[in-house]
């Protein structure tokens, strides 16, 4: 009998008192410094107050009880600027080439067109993350702008920002 495929992680939405399940995942991708502006030594509290304090809404994805990566969805802007939703998505180096991406978008795509917004835009993919920007282009997200210069690198110095955008 042929072997199964492999499970794919269950995605669900967290709370802050759950915020430890993804820590070890937005720990490992924050400290090393190329792909995220926020700084290397982000605490675990201040990442739980950035990615659950409403209108913040944080998911995990789970594979065995363990976090294999995680996104974070919340109004790209308030007010008038708040029927497009902005996204930030991690996932665990060993959980890298799976799909896991891709199934965080999907997944986070479909939460914000039921949350009632009109578009997804993503404001700073750092342009030499190009295994991220050929992703979120197989899922419908074009480049509309790019930031010189926006980005400091920990290997290449200053770094182009993109800002990519796609309608839901």
């Amino acid at each position: 009998m042929p072997a199964s495929p492999p499970a794919r992680p269950r995605v669900r939405e967290i709370g802050p008192a759950e915020f430890g399940l993804v820590w070890p995942v937005f720990h490992a991708v924050v400290c090393t410094g190329d792909t995220y502006a926020y700084e290397p030594a982000t605490t675990e509290e201040e990442a739980r107050r950035s990615w659950t304090t409403p209108p913040a809404r944080c998911f995990v994805a789970e594979e065995g009880g363990l976090a294999v990566g995680a996104y974070c969805l919340q109004p790209n802007q308030t007010g008038l600027g708040d029927h497009v939703a902005n996204a930030g998505y991690m996932v665990s180096p060993e959980a890298r080439r799976r799909g896991i991406a891709s199934l965080l978008c999907r997944h986070s795509m479909d939460v914000a067109r039921q949350a009632g917004f009109a578009a997804m835009q993503f404001n700073f993919v750092v342009a030499t993350n190009e295994a991220a920007i050929r992703v979120w282009r197989r899922h419908g997200f074009e480049i509309v702008g790019r930031v010189p210069e926006a980005f400091r690198h920990r290997v290449f110095g200053l770094t182009d920002v993109l800002v990519m955008y796609r309608r839901l």
